[in-house]
């Protein structure tokens, strides 16, 4: 019986990713970069002496987030968690770039609009806007042209921030991606962690950071939703994990503080 159970430990641990982890660490040929999961889409980047942001959200907390000349906005249309006014305006030093899709201007008269496909560097950071949208029809639908993904080249070192969107060309095409945050479980059964799975393949990313893949959360935090959801995208985590064994290395991170798994 107790070997049974060490035998059943084991293969559970095997199934499992690696520890939930705070933050990833890079080392790059400028210094380390420090990629630092905040809450489900949101991430703070710390490299070169400054701080960047992805998609800073209020649901996270930012009482102690130190302000920025260059936040990232993946897309205006998909709700506050990606475009905050609150959270820019904490975060943004004066005179701050903010990168975001032309769906932004509204909210974000001054901010720097990068289209699908565009480069621009900004100081030692080089910015590339990736498309992001839905391949499968079905509402809701992410039109192609609406929102971006972004990949980001710190010190030689490649990241992929993909925000809300499935397995594109584009993301495809990518090649050298040493650190992959790749969207889960988005409605109307697009990127389920099969298709994620097989999204990773297609372009070899050393590091994988589901994200975005808990979509009951806000509701749960409102007090809507099944309380069961936050253990079912929690086992999620895990199957993508199981399945990109020897692929790539999957990182869990603590994106739903709160959460009961």
């Amino acid at each position: 019986m107790r070997r049974t159970r060490l035998v059943a430990a084991l293969c559970a641990a095997v199934a499992l990713p690696a520890l939930l982890l705070a933050e990833e660490r890079l080392r790059s040929n400028a210094g380390d970069i420090v990629l630092r999961p905040l809450a489900h889409a949101s991430v703070q980047i710390e490299f070169g002496g400054r701080t960047i942001y992805v998609d800073p959200w209020s649901g996270a907390s930012l009482a102690a987030a130190p302000a920025s000349d260059l936040i990232l906005v993946t897309d205006a249309d998909a709700g506050a968690h990606h475009l905050d006014p609150a959270a820019l305006q904490r975060l943004r030093r004066r005179g701050g770039t903010v990168v975001m899709p032309a769906s932004g201007r509204a909210r974000v008269p001054d901010g720097v609009v990068l289209e699908n496909g565009a480069t621009r560097r900004f100081g030692d950071v080089t910015v590339e806007a990736i498309a992001a949208h839905d391949l499968l029809p079905g509402e809701p639908f992410h039109a192609k042209g609406v929102a971006n993904g972004y990949v980001l080249t710190l010190g030689g070192r490649r990241v992929l921030f993909a925000g809300v969107t499935e397995c594109v060309p584009e993301i495809k095409a990518l090649r050298d991606i040493d650190v992959a945050f790749l969207p889960m479980n988005l409605p109307n059964g697009r990127m389920t962690p099969s298709a994620v799975a097989e999204c990773v393949r297609s372009f070899s990313p050393k590091v994988v950071y589901p994200y975005h893949y808990d979509q009951g959360y806000i509701a749960r935090l409102a007090g809507r939703g099944d309380p069961a959801g936050a253990s079912v995208a929690a086992a999620s985590v895990r199957t993508l994990a199981a399945a990109l064994r020897g692929v790539a290395e999957v990182r869990e991170a603590n994106w739903y503080p709160g959460a009961v798994e």
